[in-house]
């Protein structure tokens, strides 16, 4: 396992080309951090600088407990915004599901190869469908009580997931989360979406797309906000369709989309890949 820590970070495109690169990688050497990768990213129409960073822990004097206020002189003067994370964290992941269990067969047995480096904690249900999967694979699994109660769904959530989840993946689990809900794990939500947003957001997407004769039909991850599938796109990928696909014929070919996408945008995340700005992202891959 790897031992380095990843800075994630934003700053006004005026005051990054004044050297906050430079000061970044000489407050990263006076501490004998050895960096290991540097992606940058210009965003002209929002005037921003982008970058994902990571360095060497073995002789970092620096304790990480200390770096926020030992940076802090050096956020305050580029104006930076960022995020650290460790590599050797695993973070604690809980899965929400309904009836259909592609999604989750996928991300379990991903997980149980090594590619989805984190502890999945939990699996909840609306459906007593995903039981079996999450038994196989020795995860434990939550009916809930009262699905059709959405209020108290989401009471007896919190209950059992608490704030000690980093991240909640929603594997085609198919109700509308409340706003405060969503507000407890604000972008530690990820969303599955079976259309290519921002088309046909909502319910029955490959209906949608059946009716309209499109003939490309995707699937798109996105993190979850309180607007109805507007959160900030992780990936999207796109299959074509012809004029001789039924609407099940969509709904089969969809799902293989899902599943990809579905666990690119949860391994990205987990990897700290994905810098968040304005409802966008940027994927550093």
């Amino acid at each position: 396992m790897k031992n380095t820590a990843v800075l994630l970070l934003s700053s006004p495109m005026p005051l990054a080309r004044k050297g906050v690169v430079a000061a970044i990688s000489q407050f990263l050497v006076a501490h004998n951090g050895s960096i290991l990768h540097s992606d940058d990213h210009l965003d002209p129409g929002r005037d921003l600088f982008l970058s994902k960073l990571e360095w060497d822990l073995d002789g970092f004097d620096l304790p990480i407990s200390e770096f926020e206020e030992h940076f802090q002189p050096v956020a305050e003067r580029f104006m930076i915004k960022y995020h650290l994370a460790l590599s050797d964290y695993r973070p604690k992941v809980a899965i929400l599901v309904s009836a259909y269990d592609h999604c989750l067969a996928d991300l379990l047995y991903r997980h149980s190869t090594g590619e989805l480096a984190c502890d999945i904690v939990g699996i909840i249900g609306n459906h007593p469908t995903a039981k079996p999967l999450a038994d196989f694979h020795q995860v434990p699994f939550h009916l809930l009580t009262n699905p059709q109660d959405k209020r108290e769904s989401e009471r007896e959530m919190l209950e059992l997931l608490g704030q000690e989840v980093d991240l909640i993946v929603l594997a085609r689990y198919m109700q509308i989360l409340g706003p405060e809900f969503v507000g407890q794990y604000l972008l530690r939500i990820i969303n599955i979406h079976h259309s290519f947003l921002p088309a046909f957001i909502g319910a029955k997407p490959y209906h949608q797309a059946f009716d309209r004769g499109v003939k490309l039909i995707g699937a798109t991850s996105h993190y979850v906000t309180a607007t109805l599938d507007g959160g900030p796109i992780i990936e999207q990928d796109v299959v074509r369709v012809s004029h001789r696909d039924t609407v099940d014929d969509l709904v089969r070919k969809g799902r293989d989309l899902e599943k990809l996408v579905l666990s690119r945008a949860v391994r990205w995340h987990l990897e700290n890949r994905i810098l968040v700005y304005q409802n966008k992202t940027v994927v550093f891959v």
